[in-house]
């Protein structure tokens, strides 16, 4: 099942970006919307690269939403759509590059031997947010795709009175079977069983969860439908109030598809932004 996204993993991108299924496509820039994207630049955080997003509005915004990438390492300040909806909603956006870290709160040598990602979040780029724009958890939500959005899922719930508002695009929940590709994940944990008990799913706390949850998989996506399906049922038996949508379908896991669920995302994270206090 896993191996076209092992062969996506170990290969080079390819020239076409329309052939690419997964998370490495680069978003194409349709003409026009320079002005959006100029809204974009980069920082440093820690000597990591971090990319902003400061809409333009007539008052200071009120809300920012922290961006996980996936493993492909593709940031947001090239795309048009997901641009557009921190625009349209005056939301900053934040997505620091976190390598192929896997989001967690394991140590990865290929991100720092010192910290683990998930606290790099927590320590220094939350933080970051708070320094720069006075914005302060709960009004902060977490976004990711792919690799990005099971690591905004773990981040929520580890944290569950901090980042209340929550959405994950394709999630790789069952990211352990990936065990075994030859990639940074190999060296976090002694072995697939390990990985396998640091996901999402045995690690739900029912007292203790982000109360503005959504999460959504495409049933194309044949690496990371059933671990979001799985997900599914465990916070419905558990009683843990969400929204998901895992019905609707155009592209896979691709960028067809985290493009086409983008404004379904926003629109939760900004109506539930909304509600926090």
């Amino acid at each position: 099942m896993f191996k076209n996204l092992r062969n996506l993993l170990h290969g080079s991108a390819p020239s076409q970006k329309i052939e690419m299924p997964h998370d490495q496509l680069l978003v194409p820039i349709p003409s026009g919307v320079s002005s959006i994207l100029n809204c974009w630049h980069t920082e440093s955080v820690d000597g990591r690269r971090v990319d902003v997003f400061v809409p333009q509005v007539e008052t200071p915004p009120l809300a920012a939403v922290l961006f996980l990438h996936g493993h492909g390492r593709v940031l947001l300040n090239d795309n048009p759509i997901f641009s557009r909806l921190f625009q349209q909603h005056g939301l900053v956006a934040v997505c620091p590059d976190g390598g192929r870290s896997w989001w967690l709160d394991v140590f990865c040598r290929e991100f720092d031997v010192e910290q683990t990602p998930q606290n790099w979040l927590v320590n220094s780029v939350v933080p970051f947010i708070e320094r720069n724009f006075s914005i302060t958890a709960p009004r902060i939500a977490l976004l990711g795709v792919s690799m990005g959005g099971q690591g905004a899922l773990q981040l929520a719930f580890r944290y569950a009175s901090r980042f209340p508002v929550v959405a994950a695009i394709a999630p790789a929940v069952d990211f352990y079977q990936l065990y075994g590709s030859g990639i940074a994940l190999d060296a976090m944990f002694p072995d697939a069983e390990a990985a396998r008990q640091a996901s999402v799913v045995l690690n739900l706390h029912p007292l203790a969860w982000p109360r503005y949850q959504f999460f959504c998989c495409d049933p194309a996506d044949a690496e990371w439908f059933d671990g979001a399906a799985r997900l599914g049922m465990k916070l419905s038996s558990s009683g843990i109030l969400h929204e998901r949508d895992l019905e609707t379908s155009g592209g896979g896991h691709s960028w067809d598809y985290f493009n086409l669920m983008a404004e379904k995302s926003l629109s939760h994270i900004a109506h539930s932004l909304r509600k926090v206090e």
